[in-house]
This record gives structure tokens, C-alpha cells and sequence, in this order.
């Protein structure tokens, strides 16, 4: 057992400091549930939007949650304090990288090992300012190209006009443009910036602004340039090394464009694959089941100009039903934008295989104690190396467990506590990068846990929270590794573990008229509230996102001349 015989001894090594109050409660799902039957809106849904519903493909139950839920309102996290090094999160040891290269190789060379690439994001937001000054240029306004400027979107043009020649698509660019007997220097030298603009954005050039992100070029090689469908694949092959035959991995990918990223795909998976390695790659797009009925400011379904329901998608909390349905073991995820050129590679690859390994023997370390947990009969020594692994390796609290006073009803309130799906969140040092961190989050009776937050989901009125807010040490880069099957083998149905309560309310507009759209829990914030969760420290090298076209002139990105 851990801590009285070498069993699992590198997860004791390290104990972290132990200083939560979480609580578990097995049937927390079924409560919510309840909670929500209870708050149903007076008005019953009426045949003809019971029969729209039912065309769109979503449950009507589901749109009763969801009326409950803009009836209710949501309410923001409390945050208790930030994750930091020893109090929530992991910084790996050394010593032990050995020993999580040997657990990553052995769940690679048992099949156990899959990708799942959230990637069904167009790349409109990528290219947002220079769609901006576009349009501006397009509606005849005079814009002052000077240094000077302090219009961020005209900066961000000028910087990128500025350094077109190290930008990945600069040659399709210029063969694209010669052809109309023209060049980049004679367009820059009459200031027609629009005409050079249209030539990036519009369908009749390069059209990058309205592909996938995953079909942009991000990196350039000697004769060749990758998108990050590319890199994603290139990151796979590494991760499975000569270990495995074959590695899965899916893509979310958009409706409209299935075919041209399987295209894509298709044409690079034979420069990656070889005689010891091939790839399983399958496809998922958002369901439209999980989308969500919006309302009027009154909480009522809000209608069309013809009197049809408007339903919007459920953000990537909805791709939880992918994952789902994936029926993976261990699944990384990865944002389809967070990729480097090969040179910078190889740190990402080591810390990956780092991560799984520490997932690996995690995961291994649950079914040792749940296959004991499961005897009626376990001595009450081994029901203690049980909570003592749960303090201090899972630094998860146990006064509930404490304060039973029979071993019979401790063992199944430590058995409830570790039978969840299993997540492991590396965490970059807070750079000012936008987005969410790792906080100990305090929930309406009393409990705390680790939890992802976004600064939409905090009330930043209150100076208290945003003051834990603003003490953040670390951030979420989105690289995690899963364990989603039970010491079984079984798939966790993972919908059992959702926080509904941190679904979000927004105001949107559509055709003049205001109405209220539901956000579902995010995929890792709510949507995974309720799995046991480590965070590890993971170095910033690790984490090069492209949120904005100029990212891409980053120094980690700039891959000129390189080869692979």
C-alpha cells in the first residue's frame, strides 16, 4: 500500500500540502437535477415548439434545463483563493521523470493513449482587425497610417504589413498577387492597402478569414508550410514514438468544412505515417442537439420575424458530448491552435509525456484502491492507506469520511470520492496572457475544489474576489490529459459529473430585437467540475497559442527556412 510498502512509491515521494475543505456527494447530479424539475417555468411547451424542438434534434427535457436555468439566473464563482505551487498545484520533480517515461510508454504501447483536437473554430476571429480595417477601407474612410497610431486594430495592421515577409503564407501570397501583373511593394508603394488586405481576406484571394483556424498555414519549412492540423499530427507521431501501431486521434471539426480538412489530412498523414506507426483519425462536428433555445428578455422562447424558435450553440462545452462519445481511456486534449514549429518541439513533446505518465500512474493508483475499496470486507488498515492517499497525493478533503463512525460507510464514502474521472491540467506562470487559471473555488455548502475559472465566471465588482483574481500565479494553457474509463474499463458516462450551475447568460442581439443566449459549462470549467483534478506546473515554452494573425510573428512561431 502507499505509504507502507513501495507499491505506488514515486506518488508519495512528493506530498503536496494538504489545505482543502472539498466535499463529493455522489448524487450531486441527481440533485441538480431535481433542483431544476422544481424551477421549471409556469408556461408548458406548446405543440408547435415541442415539434420545432423535436426538428432541431434537441431533447425537450434539455429545454426545460435550460428555461429553468434563464428563469434562475446564474450565480459567479467564489473564489477562496489562487492554485500555487504546494497549495493546488504540482511542480514535478526530476528524480521522477524516469520513472513517467516509463509509464508513458507502457499506456503508448497498449493502445490506451488518444488525441482529442477541439478544432471546429474558423479563423474569423484570428484575422479580426484586419477585417475590421478592411471594411472600414471598403466604406471609403481615409485612415492616417502613421506610427503614431493609437486605433489598436490600425497598429496591428501596420504591424503586419510591416512584416509580410515573415508571415508562413507570404509566397502563396506574392505568387497570388503577381499574377495580376502587379506586386506587394508597388501595392505598399501607392498605399493600397485595401486592395492587399482583400488579397488575404476575401474569397477571391487567399480567403484565410473564413477557413478553420486548423487550415491556416502557421509554420515555414524549407519547401513546405504546416498547418495546425499538421503540427497536431507531427505532435502525435511523436508522442507514440516506435511503441504503437496505431494512435487515434479526433478532430472536431466544422460542419461546412468536413471534406476540406479530411482532404487536408489526408494529404499529410503519408509524409508522418511509416511502418510502425499509423494513424486512426475520425471527425466530430457540434451537434445541433446540444444547442440552446434562447429567450426574450422575459424568459419566453424568442421567435423569429415567421415565428421559428432561434437556437445558438452551446460553446465548446458542448463537444463534451464528443468526448463522450469518443469512449477514449487516456485522451489528450489540446487546442488546435497551440502549436510550435519542430525546432521548439521538443520540449513540448517531453512535458506531454510527462503529463501522461503522471496520469498513467494516477489512474493506475484509483483501481488499485477502488479494486480494494469494492471488498466488503477491507480491513480498516488498508481503508486508511486509501484516505491517506487521497490527502495527500489527490490533496482532496475527507471530513465527511472522518466523522463516520463505521468502516462499512467510510468505505463507501472513500469509494464515491475516488470513482471519477480523472483530469491532469498543466499550468503555465501567469505571463498577462488572457483567459482562465487554476483557483480553489468555494461552492453554496461550504465545499471547495480546484477549479478553472474564467474572469467572465467571477463577480469583479466585488474587490475582494478581484483581488483573488489578480493574485492568480499560473494559467490555463487548455493541455490536458483524461482518464475517462472506471477501474473496470468501463467509459464514465461523463454528463454525470457537469456543474449545470456555471452554464452562462449573455445578451445578444438579432434582427434589432435584444434576447438571452445560453453558454453551456465549459469543457474544461464546468463541464468537468466534478472529476478529480491535479494541476502541474508545465514551462510557459510550452504553451504558443495563435489568438490574432500577428501571433504568428512571434519568435516561437517564426519557423523561416527551418526543417522537419
Amino acid at each position: 500500500m502507499v505509504g507502507t510498502t513501495p507499491y505506488f512509491p514515486l506518488l508519495m515521494n512528493h506530498p503536496n500540502k494538504f489545505d482543502a475543505d472539498y466535499r463529493y456527494y455522489l448524487s450531486l447530479h441527481e440533485q441538480l437535477f431535481m433542483t431544476q424539475s422544481n424551477n421549471l417555468p409556469d408556461n408548458s411547451l406548446d405543440s408547435e415548439i415541442l415539434r420545432q424542438i423535436e426538428l432541431h434534434g434537441v431533447a425537450p427535457e434539455r429545454i426545460h434545463e435550460q428555461l429553468a436555468q434563464f428563469q434562475r439566473g446564474t450565480k459567479p464563482l467564489q473564489l477562496d483563493r489562487p492554485c500555487t505551487i504546494g497549495d493546488g498545484i504540482v511542480k514535478l520533480d526530476p528524480t521522477d521523470f524516469e520513472e513517467l517515461l516509463k509509464r508513458h510508454h507502457d499506456a503508448i504501447r497498449q493502445n490506451r493513449v488518444s488525441k482529442f483536437v477541439p478544432a471546429s473554430g474558423a479563423a474569423s476571429r484570428m484575422f479580426h482587425s484586419l477585417n475590421v480595417v478592411y471594411d472600414r477601407l471598403q466604406n471609403g474612410e481615409q485612415i492616417a497610417w502613421t506610427d503614431s497610431s493609437d486605433d489598436p486594430d490600425v497598429k496591428a495592421v501596420q504591424e503586419l504589413l510591416a512584416r509580410l515577409e515573415d508571415l508562413p503564407f507570404y509566397a502563396e501570397l506574392v505568387a497570388l498577387i503577381n499574377q495580376t501583373n502587379t506586386t506587394i511593394a508597388q501595392l505598399l508603394a501607392n498605399h493600397n492597402e485595401k486592395t492587399l488586405l482583400g488579397y488575404i481576406l476575401s474569397q477571391s484571394g487567399l480567403n484565410l478569414a473564413n477557413l478553420p483556424k486548423g487550415l491556416i498555414p502557421f509554420h515555414r519549412y524549407d519547401d513546405h508550410t504546416r498547418t495546425p492540423f499538421a503540427e497536431q499530427l507531427a505532435e502525435a507521431a511523436a508522442l507514440a514514438g516506435n511503441a504503437s501501431n496505431v494512435l487515434r486521434i479526433h478532430f472536431t471539426v466544422p460542419e461546412d468544412f468536413q471534406q476540406e480538412v479530411q482532404d487536408h489530412i489526408e494529404q499529410i498523414r503519408s509524409q508522418l505515417e511509416h511502418a510502425s506507426l499509423k494513424f486512426s483519425i475520425d471527425y466530430s462536428i457540434q451537434s445541433p442537439s446540444t444547442d440552446t433555445i434562447a429567450v426574450d428578455l422575459d424568459n419566453q422562447p424568442f421567435r423569429n420575424s415567421d415565428g421559428t424558435l432561434v437556437f445558438r450553440p452551446g460553446g465548446h462545452g458542448a463537444l463534451l458530448q464528443n468526448l463522450n462519445a469518443l469512449q477514449g481511456d487516456i485522451v489528450t486534449i489540446k487546442n488546435i491552435d497551440n502549436v510550435v514549429p519542430a525546432p521548439a518541439n521538443a520540449l513540448v513533446f517531453q512535458w506531454k509525456r510527462f503529463l501522461i505518465g503522471y496520469c498513467a500512474m494516477i489512474q493506475e493508483a484509483l483501481s488499485h484502491y477502488l479494486t480494494a475499496l469494492e471488498q466488503p470486507d477491507l480491513p480498516e488498515a488498508e481503508l486508511n492507506a486509501a484516505l491517506d492517499f487521497a490527502t495527500t497525493t489527490l490533496q482532496l478533503d475527507v471530513g465527511e469520511i472522518d466523522q463516520s463512525t463505521t468502516v462499512a460507510h467510510k468505505r463507501q464514502l472513500m469509494f464515491n470520492l475516488l470513482n471519477r474521472p480523472l483530469r491532469i491540467c498543466g499550468m503555465v506562470k501567469n505571463e498577462g496572457e488572457p483567459g482562465g487559471g487554476p483557483f480553489w473555488v468555494r461552492a453554496s455548502s461550504g465545499a471547495l475544489s480546484r477549479q478553472i475559472v474564467e474572469s467572465s465566471q467571477i463577480d469583479k465588482k466585488n474587490p475582494e474576489q478581484l483581488a483573488i483574481w489578480n493574485r492568480s500565479t499560473h494559467f490555463n494553457p487548455v493541455d490536458l490529459i483524461c482518464a475517462v474509463r472506471d477501474f473496470h474499463g468501463k467509459p464514465f458516462d461523463l454528463a454525470k459529473f457537469v456543474d449545470s450551475e456555471t452554464a452562462f447568460i449573455s445578451e445578444k442581439s438579432k434582427d434589432g430585437k435584444l434576447l438571452k443566449a445560453l453558454e453551456l459549462p465549459g469543457l474544461w470549467n464546468g463541464a468537468m467540475a466534478h472529476w478529480i483534478t491535479l494541476f502541474v506546473e508545465v514551462p510557459i515554452a510550452t504553451f504558443a497559442p495563435v489568438k490574432t494573425v500577428n501571433d504568428l510573428l512571434r519568435p516561437e512561431h517564426q519557423g523561416i527556412g527551418l526543417k522537419c
